[in-house]
């Protein structure tokens, strides 16, 4: 069984390493992009099964980049996780209308992060 492709998609180089070092731990392939732009770059290079996508990004943000790919036949299938401090009432609705699959809130609970992650993948291998 090959390891799950993940692409973080962060602007935060802090927020990348922990998530980068707790996936990697738990034998995933991790790919990140700092902005829209280098995200759409590597998913056209090759698609990975899962992206932890955060809202806040300058320029095009995590909310358009999802309605992008959610759009696209080629990329709609991938699973979109909003990664991010947004925990406003009302705004797990807005990331999941806009095409997000699900939410974990940062900070990430390190003791459960990984767990989230593959909860996620499982569901979207049915």
């Amino acid at each position: 069984m090959t390891a799950p492709r993940i692409l973080i998609v962060d602007d935060n180089a802090m927020n990348v390493d922990l998530v980068s070092f707790l996936l990697t731990a738990d034998a995933m392939q991790v790919e990140s992009a700092v902005d829209a732009a280098q995200a759409s770059a590597c998913i056209a290079a090759q698609q990975p099964d899962l992206i932890l996508m955060d809202i806040q990004m300058p320029g095009v943000d995590g909310l358009e980049l999802t309605r992008r790919l959610k759009s696209d036949p080629a990329t709609r299938r991938i699973p979109i996780v909003a990664l991010t401090a947004y925990a406003m009432k009302g705004d797990e609705e807005r990331m999941l209308a806009a095409g997000c699959d699900g939410y974990i809130a940062k900070p990430v609970e390190v003791a459960s992060f990984t767990r989230q992650v593959r909860a996620f993948l499982a569901a979207s291998s049915h």
